[in-house]
């Protein structure tokens, strides 16, 4: 008994220790059979089929999209025409925390923001079996004075601020980002959202004091969602802008005060009819909401609802569960705070019930919801928008202007990959690391 107590005592201490690769991978019964190198284990067959069907090169480039909520980390890959694809979806095993940033060491919460992904991410030999490094903080957490080390998509399922896989999904996610490094990607782009940033969902968590902060990642999912392509990200005044042309060619500091700076004519446009779409989606919605708030479980109310997966595991292992099974909508009149909607008579580990709609429509998107509450100095500093209005999202731009705008039957996009880069001497500074090694990622690895 003393001895299963040091371990669990072990386990416990190495869990809240943070991804920091120490904990040794729990095993998975998933696992092909005929993993003899992981690091070069192929994708399965079924994929590379599914490739050359969407028309897909085997190396093209790739971005990975996260959502909190949903527990959902998707790989998109570019087809031959440029634009991207979802080629594979998979279910996360554990995150820990809430819906919201990471802020600090040891606040246990996984990131949230637009991250550049280089071959020096890839961790081949992690104890988590295999290991992304998702390079926080970056240069807005660093100008933003938010904090934290080692913050990892992994396997093992265990969480203590990484998105952490079970060993069969790493292995799929690590070859996919290997093969497009090994085809010329320079940066592989990591979008990490709390949820959908659909106008039902914004509504939905319009309490949030984290609005304004996610506000502003919704101008980047919103022109993914037009383009097909992740966006050019840069960071100015503390705060992320995409795609934008800077006057003059001009650099952008971070800490300093933005540049004068335009959006590509083509996607304005387009964008505008995109935002006059969203404003009648969010009016709908208000009034769905209009006196409901959104309870956003605890990490242990997630993980009560999946704790019998936990069986014939090792100790470690630890999936926590989707918070949208586990969150629940509740009255106005419920609560006390709406932006900490603890009810003021009921039991919240209770099931949510079948009676209680959950939402997490794939509808288009917007900026909306309202200021954070008086003290969230930090997250008003970074905020891309201004109050609340039940009929029409803030920022968003008005329909009134943009009704000559008309989105195509065919989709959002006039016509094919309308919006390629300019050249980049006018494009503003990309928010990626310095330029890997010159020696080949791959001859790397093989030295090894």
């Amino acid at each position: 008994m003393r001895i299963r107590n040091a371990s669990l005592l072990i386990v416990t201490a190495l869990v809240l220790a943070g991804c920091n690769d120490t904990l040794d991978s729990v095993g998975d019964k998933k696992l092909p059979n005929n993993v003899s190198n992981k690091v070069e284990q192929p994708l399965p067959p079924e994929i590379l089929a599914s490739m050359k069907a969407k028309g897909m090169e085997r190396n093209s480039p790739i971005a990975i999209r996260i959502f909190k909520e949903e527990g959902v980390l998707e790989i998109w890959k570019a087809k031959t025409d440029g634009r991207y694809d979802k080629i594979a979806e998979y279910q996360i095993c554990a995150w820990s925390g809430k819906l919201g940033p990471k802020e600090k060491e040891g606040d246990r919460q996984a990131p949230e923001g637009f991250y550049a992904l280089t071959p020096a991410n890839l961790n081949p030999s992690s104890k988590y079996y295999l290991a992304i490094n998702t390079g926080f903080p970056n240069k807005y957490d660093a100008v933003n004075n938010r904090s934290g080390t080692n913050l990892m998509i992994h396997g093992a399922c265990s969480s203590s601020g990484c998105y952490s896989m079970t060993d069969a999904q790493i292995l799929e996610i690590y070859a996919f980002a290997r093969d497009a490094f090994r085809g010329g990607q320079q940066t592989v782009q990591l979008q990490a959202f709390p949820f959908r940033m659909t106008a039902d969902n914004m509504a939905r968590h319009r309490y949030s004091p984290h609005m304004p902060f996610w506000q502003m990642l919704k101008a980047g999912y919103d022109q993914f969602e037009i383009t097909k392509q992740p966006p050019q990200v840069g960071v100015c005044d503390k705060k992320y802008v995409f795609n934008q042309q800077v006057e003059g060619g001009k650099g952008l500091n971070p800490a300093g005060a933005c540049p004068p700076m335009s959006t590509p004519p083509q996607l304005a446009a387009t964008l505008a009819s995109y935002n006059a779409a969203y404003n009648r989606d969010y009016a709908k919605a208000m009034k769905k909401y209009e006196d409901k708030v959104w309870y956003d479980p605890t990490e242990a109310e997630r993980k009560a609802l999946v704790a019998n997966l936990k069986k014939g595991h090792d100790l470690a292992f630890a999936p926590t569960g989707s918070a949208l099974k586990a969150g629940k909508l509740l009255k106005l009149s419920e609560v006390t705070d709406p932006t900490n909607p603890v009810p003021k008579a009921k039991n919240m580990s209770e099931p949510v019930s079948s009676a209680e709609p959950l939402f997490a429509s794939l509808g288009s998107t917007a900026k909306t919801g309202r200021n954070g509450e008086p003290g969230q100095a930090q997250a008003l500093d970074q905020a891309s928008g201004q109050g609340s209005n039940a009929a029409t999202a803030p920022n968003a731009i008005d329909p009134t202007q943009t009704a000559t705008v008309a989105l195509p039957a065919t989709g959002p996009v006039p016509i094919a990959n309308p919006f390629a880069p300019p050249p980049q001497a006018s494009m503003m500074a990309m928010d990626t690391p310095s330029e890997p090694a010159a020696k080949p990622f791959w001859k790397f690895w093989a030295a090894r």
